[in-house]
């Protein structure tokens, strides 16, 4: 595998552990020249699905047929062409469709780019996506599948994710799926497969990817961010669910920290700091992405503690609280202070 580039960008990114099974799999159908037309990836976020599709997507548009015996692996060198023509986002025979940017942010990019101007990380930082694929986007996909291929070769469309169609986009994928034209790989990225219409899976080969060991997880922290200490890469494998993209990110946001703090206040039962708790619910509530990261650690906290307590009813009771709480706050717009102060307290008297 190529260990140059330490990207975690799933475009330009050829490194992927844990998933040989997979891969081998699908290596074995191109070789046995029994590749279906079409792919569902699935497994929980963070794991390397979109990584994996571009890795089958660069084997596809580089291999040669007539030669199937030579390949062991699904590895394509960063220095070959199908790799810096996707890379680039310039190959004529590969499609990505994702959820679009809404309209008033697209026309700032086009805006940016017509006068040649680059936006700052912070202006990007704050460019937003439309809620869904929509049927419009869809259509691209019969655009570009009415073209020939170059050297009537393999056509590559990647969809990040079906989760985020419509349901008229989604009818529209399932006409193409229902059809597919020649030589054409479809490849479907999905965390939630069983929300997807039955017809949809069904035309699908599927590949379930699974979560991440934690050694797996760990070694991938070491990579992408070398700076971490061995003890921060304990703390944030141990509470990733054998996700890198969650361990990356929980690590960006300091999440352990957080994670500690918790462990702290619950472990002290009703004895917990008034004055400590304050000083949590005021960072945890400092801006959105504090918020949630903190709603994210503390339903993870119950979970990890409902596998090592005898009071296993107590937990359950928390978590439907904390779940039910949650959503009152989004629904009914209530004090997000409040309501972080009730969960933990709530937390410390029954566990």
């Amino acid at each position: 595998m190529a260990t140059d580039i330490a990207s975690t960008d799933p475009q330009c990114n050829t490194f992927l552990l844990g998933h040989s099974e997979a891969e081998q799999l699908f290596l074995r159908c191109w070789q046995n020249k029994s590749l279906h037309n079409s792919w569902l990836i699935t497994g929980i976020q963070g794991i390397g699905k979109a990584t994996f599709a571009y890795r089958l997507a660069r084997f596809v548009l580089h291999a040669d047929e007539t030669k199937p015996e030579q390949y062991n692996s699904l590895e394509v060198s960063p220095s070959s062409q199908a790799y810096k023509l996707i890379a680039g986002n310039a190959h004529p025979d590969f499609k990505i469709l994702q959820r679009d940017y809404t309209d008033t942010d697209r026309k700032k990019i086009l805006k940016a780019i017509k006068e040649g101007d680059n936006l700052s990380p912070e202006e990007l930082k704050e460019l937003k996506k439309s809620a869904y694929i929509r049927v419009d986007d869809v259509r691209t996909i019969n655009d570009f599948l009415s073209r020939r291929s170059s050297g009537d070769g393999w056509r590559v469309v990647i969809i990040d994710s079906v989760d985020d169609m419509n349901s008229a986009a989604a009818n529209a994928v399932l006409k193409i799926l229902e059809e597919p034209p020649y030589k054409t790989l479809m490849v479907l990225i999905s965390h939630n497969p069983n929300r997807l219409l039955p017809t949809i899976r069904s035309r699908c080969a599927k590949l379930e990817l699974k979560p991440l060991k934690d050694n797996e997880v760990a070694s991938l922290l070491r990579r992408y961010r070398p700076d971490i200490s061995e003890a921060n890469i304990k703390k944030v494998t141990a509470i990733s669910s054998g996700s890198i993209g969650k361990a990356i990110s929980y690590v960006d946001n300091n999440a352990a920290d957080c994670y500690d703090a918790i462990c702290s206040l619950v472990a002290r039962g009703t004895n917990f700091s008034l004055s400590e708790l304050l000083d949590f619910v005021n960072k945890s509530t400092s801006g959105e992405d504090s918020y949630y990261l903190t709603q994210e650690l503390l339903l993870k906290f119950l979970s990890e503690h409902a596998k090592n307590t005898t009071k296993v009813v107590e937990t359950a009771d928390c978590w439907s609280y904390a779940i039910k709480t949650f959503s009152e706050v989004e629904g009914l717009n209530l004090d997000k202070k409040q309501a972080l102060i009730n969960i933990i307290s709530n937390m410390c008297k029954q566990i």
